[in-house]
């Protein structure tokens, strides 16, 4: 099994996300997929260090690790045999346009609008308990080796996703 911590972030301003359109790199598993930004940790990193880290080195925002609010830990099984664990956080963008990023093209994107980009189906629940949630939530997803998702678990308790995702 091959297991990777990862940190992502969707930095906000103005009722709009600012998201990462994945179109640079060869070999991308998220290859035409929007996300926000972030990525693994380096050696020693708590999750704080590492999507400072990331977010400084895809946008140019430093958006100080006091400001970051750490809203949920995802779980990914993908089905391929790798195991991801991701920290997921929001934050409030300063007033500056982000640099551009060699992993894709940045984009500000309404909150609303997102759920028409090409986004993997479980970053749309994730995207609701944003948006209905304030409090931490842990979140489980497994794929089968066709990047298709077949389970959600969120809190420990398996969630029928289908029924939650009607928009």
């Amino acid at each position: 099994m091959y297991e990777i911590l990862t940190t992502l972030c969707y930095i906000e301003r103005d009722d709009k996300y600012l998201m990462l359109h994945r179109v640079s790199k060869k070999n991308d598993i998220s290859k035409d997929k929007w996300l926000g930004v972030g990525g693994h940790f380096e050696e020693g990193e708590s999750p704080e260090e590492c999507m400072h880290r990331e977010i400084l080195e895809e946008t140019g925002y430093d958006i100080p690790k006091e400001e970051l609010n750490f809203r949920g830990l995802v779980t990914f099984v993908s089905g391929r045999g790798d195991y991801e664990l991701m920290s997921l956080f929001t934050a409030h963008a300063p007033d500056a346009e982000p640099n551009d990023c060699d992993e894709g093209k940045l984009e500000w994107i309404k909150k609303s609008d997102v759920y028409g980009l090409n986004l993997w189906e479980g970053d749309k629940i994730f995207f609701k308990l944003l948006k209905e949630r304030k409090d931490f939530f842990s979140l489980k997803l497994v794929y089968d080796g066709k990047d298709n998702l077949i389970e959600a678990d969120l809190d420990g308790k398996k969630m029928d996703y289908k029924e939650y995702l009607r928009i």
